[in-house]
């Protein structure tokens, strides 16, 4: 088992990589309410520094990253499959840990 991931550390200088896990937190529905609300709160902002026009924080993130219309079933069905393969292995795989493997196997954990 690998030892807990400290969120300060892995976000240190890495805005981006706390939106990205945010994003898959969401569209998996695992995203916390009060997480769900300051990035609701920060929408203006991100659609200003982008220079996006998308209503909402989810849609100004895929937007700005390019991600295909399908991107959420893709992450939703991953999800799933992963879920299965861990309760075939008697494992606990928690939302937080698919979503930060999800990020750092899909995208540059350097932006």
């Amino acid at each position: 088992m690998n030892p807990p991931v400290d969120p300060q550390r892995r976000y240190a200088g890495k805005p981006l990589v706390r939106l990205l896990d945010a994003y898959v937190l969401w569209v998996i529905g695992a995203l916390p309410p009060e997480q769900e609300s300051l990035l609701v709160q920060m929408t203006p902002k991100l659609q200003q520094t982008w220079l996006r026009s998308e209503a909402h924080w989810h849609e100004v993130l895929a937007g700005q990253m390019q991600f295909p219309a399908t991107m959420p079933t893709a992450i939703r069905e991953m999800w799933q499959k992963n879920q299965a393969i861990a309760a075939a292995s008697r494992a606990t795989l928690t939302p937080v840990d698919f979503a930060y493997m999800f990020v750092d196997q899909n995208f540059n954990h350097d932006t």
